[in-house]
């Protein structure tokens, strides 16, 4: 059973919840407006808008299938409906219609006792319930607790007058019966009532049957056990479905409520991060979280990204480095411009991404609510045959199997099979988002263990993306360190003055060694034009250039020929400092390899995974990178073009294909693989919306880490099914023979509901 559901709450939540454009006075008449919405669809239709409006709602006793079913079946053919969206976690109800108000669905939804509350609506703009207003909906309220108190206490009663009196009929019994059922179970009687006037053989359908069915046989203590069972078990599934959703809202509360931000006056203020505007400048404190996307101005510090990247050590920022919501300041004092409002920020984003990836059902909860649309009417079928042809053909008495058909009735509910694909799968998303890996649905979770081949762009992807030096030596006296140290501050003061990415590279290396000495000041310099710099250091001539510039000044001997061109065969751009007649220092420049490489492809191939390298460099670059992270299989030369043919080639060979890159060129060969895979999509728009999965940081280790989720989620989702479908496999036999009683079988199809469940949660760990 699913919590499916309860009496959230009391009187007063009318008034803290309304339905949009419905006041307290119309709910009484509620059923009539919907009985008039649906005659417009045959006869005086309203009029339908030219194009499609969005209404998203809070169904607030939505959280099971089974409400899904009745809505889905009550909205069937309805004039002006284009498509529904169901998040039964959020118990959210997305609607894409050409309806000119959305009046007619609340009232169909409120005639279904399903409390709609409007979030927003595209048609008017407007947002209609608070975030504190729809916190509310998820708590059960004291009264209800009360309740279920006295209901369980009067179903105890009920069994214990019951057995010491040996009469299930007294009065007194059936009095304590009653008070049970009525103050545990009136909800799922009303409920129970409504599918009937819909025609839905929903669960509420089938447990109001077998309670009444029980008082009318005379089994007074049962059905008030039942019906007790029945309540309890939905609000304890409800508290444990709150761990699911708080797994989601956990990351809506990274980012802080306020900000402080440098007024026009100079002076600093705490404003709230929804009034905060573009390029406002903003500073964050040691300790602090970063509230908005920005751009860092002044300061430097480390900051904790794990909650937007996954990365496990801070990442060291400074002006011009970008910042994320939802970070945190361990270290510095920095102030930076806010590049991002509250609504589109990365986390925002994210956080999006991962509510809509909810909506998308995974192929085994494809098939299970397919297999539960049929599983219904058959036990139904069951049951009625079960109660009439053993008295009718044998001649047995007609109580006993009546009886065992109402406990096939019970056994009949399958929440416990369908609710629990949703939890897993959106214990999977949720694991995988604060691991910094963005899936957009539930199908790539699912299917990412039928990987068999993953293609993965060079740059940017297998590589850093930019050039950095991986090869310094003296052309001659190669172990003096000393003369080694003084060419190096030499070359770095040249390259210093260019911008060249070469030349940048070069001064980064100086840079990065820590040396006390300070670069040298260079005059007279100057940038020749497709060979290198040149400029004058304490007086004399120096030349930092390529191949062809030693070349050219004619001091490139067959022993230097020949060290360039191994490094240069190696995929790397080789620079030599010169004197006006001497080359003195070689340095080798190339696109270094990501440090999580190599570890990541020895992964994939230890998983079954085959990797291939496509790019559009040359060959030898090619081969050489792939030699370095462990690819055997590197191509090169390749357009966009020729990536999508590979792509294609991949698929043919492997039949399930995965493709990870980070540029436009890559956009092909990304939506043609079977699951597209985009990397460093942190404060990547394009990335972010377009991929199917979307790695926040530039780690490539979390591709292995995807795949052994998917499988572990894949493995879960057949234990849940196996689970539930076992039980109620045993529980039809003990039903059948006559060893089953009703309150057993309520009491295990709730045991069942929360194996599933909890088994689900798992997943929340399962990349940790």
């Amino acid at each position: 059973m699913a919590n499916c559901n309860h009496d959230h709450h009391d009187h007063q939540h009318d008034h803290q919840h309304p339905a949009a454009d419905v006041g307290a006075h119309e709910k009484e008449h509620a059923k009539h407006r919907a009985a008039d919405a649906f005659r417009h669809q045959a006869g005086d239709r309203p009029r339908l808008l030219d194009t499609s409006a969005e209404a998203v709602f809070l169904i607030q006793k939505m959280d099971c299938p089974t409400e899904e079913k009745l809505i889905r079946d009550r909205f069937k053919g309805m004039a002006g409906i284009e498509s529904m969206q169901f998040n039964l976690i959020q118990r959210e109800l997305t609607v894409q219609h050409r309806l000119p108000s959305v009046a007619p669905i609340v009232s169909i939804l409120t005639a279904l006792d399903l409390e709609p509350a409007l979030k927003s609506d595209s048609l008017t703009g407007a947002v209609g319930l608070s975030d504190e207003l729809g916190d509310s909906a998820f708590k059960i309220p004291r009264r209800k607790w009360l309740l279920m108190a006295l209901s369980g206490s009067a179903a105890v009663g009920a069994e214990l007058v019951a057995w010491s009196s040996g009469q299930d009929t007294s009065w007194l019994v059936i009095g304590l019966a009653l008070l049970a059922i009525f103050t545990g179970g009136l909800d799922t009687l009303k409920k129970g009532w409504i599918a009937l006037r819909n025609f839905s053989l929903n669960m509420n359908f089938l447990m109001s049957l077998a309670v009444i069915g029980a008082a009318v046989i005379g089994q007074w203590p049962e059905a008030a056990v039942v019906i007790f069972l029945f309540a309890l078990a939905e609000m304890i599934e409800a508290l444990s479905l709150d761990r699911a959703r708080n797994a989601i809202k956990g990351l809506m509360a990274m980012a802080p409520d306020l900000a402080t931000v440098q007024g026009a006056d100079g002076e600093w203020r705490a404003v709230s991060t929804q009034q905060v505007a573009l390029a406002a400048l903003v500073r964050v404190k040691p300790g602090e979280r970063v509230p908005l996307d920005g751009v860092v101005v002044d300061g430097q510090t480390s900051i904790n990204q794990a909650p937007i990247t996954g990365e496990s050590m801070p990442v060291l920022k400074q002006a011009g480095d970008p910042v994320f919501a939802g970070t945190i300041n361990e270290r510095g004092v920095i102030s930076y411009k806010v590049t991002a409002l509250q609504a589109n920020s990365t986390l925002a984003r994210i956080i999006k991404s991962v509510q809509q990836a909810q909506g998308q059902r995974a192929p085994t909860q494809r098939f299970v609510d397919q297999f539960a649309r049929y599983y219904i009417p058959l036990v139904v079928l069951a049951a009625v045959l079960v109660a009439t042809l053993p008295p009718l053909l044998l001649g047995a008495a007609f109580y006993p199997w009546l009886y065992k058909a109402l406990v096939l009735l019970v056994i009949a509910c399958p929440c416990a099979l369908v609710i629990s694909t949703p939890v897993t799968v959106v214990s999977g998303l949720a694991a995988a988002a604060t691991h910094g890996v963005l899936i957009k649905g539930g199908v790539h979770l699912e299917m990412g263990r039928k990987i068999k081949a993953l293609a993965l762009d060079k740059t940017g992807t297998l590589t850093l993306g930019k050039p950095g030096v991986t090869d310094v030596s003296l052309v001659q006296a190669a172990d003096d360190a000393g003369l080694l140290l003084q060419w190096q501050r030499l070359a770095a003061s040249l390259a210093s003055h260019s911008d060249h990415p070469v030349s940048t590279a070069v001064a980064a290396h100086w840079q990065a060694q820590g040396s006390a000495q300070g670069l040298l000041e260079v005059v007279d310099f100057e940038a020749l034009t497709g060979r290198g710099v040149q400029g004058k250091i304490d007086g004399q001539q120096f030349y930092l250039g390529n191949h062809r510039l030693v070349h050219e000044m004619d001091i490139c001997s067959p022993e230097l020929e020949a060290r360039l061109d191994a490094l240069e065969l190696q995929g790397k751009t080789t620079v030599v400092l010169c004197s006006a007649s001497t080359p003195l220092l070689i340095l080798a420049v190339a696109d270094t390899v990501r440090p999580s490489a190599v570890a990541a492809i020895a992964r994939l191939y230890a998983m079954g995974v085959e990797a291939v390298m496509l790019t559009g460099d040359n060959p030898h670059t090619a081969q050489a990178i792939a030699s370095q992270v462990g690819i055997v299989d590197a191509r090169g030369n390749l357009l966009p073009q020729d990536k999508l043919s590979a792509v294609n080639e991949l698929i043919a060979r492997y039949g399930y294909v995965g493709m990870v890159g980070d540029g436009i060129n890559d956009a092909p060969a990304l939506a043609q693989a079977n699951i597209g895979f985009a990397m460093g999509a942190a404060g990547s728009d394009t990335a972010l919306e377009t991929a199917d999965v979307a790695l926040m940081d530039d780690d490539l280790g979390k591709l292995p880490d995807f795949i052994r989720l998917s499988k572990k989620t894949h493995s879960v989702l057949l234990q849940n099914i196996t689970l539930a479908l076992g039980i109620k496999a045993i529980f039809l036999v003990l039903a059948v023979t006559g060893e089953a009683t009703l309150w057993m079988a309520v009491f295990a199809d709730m045991g069942a509901s929360l194996l599933v469940v909890f088994n689900g949660l798992r997943l929340l760990r399962a990349v940790r």
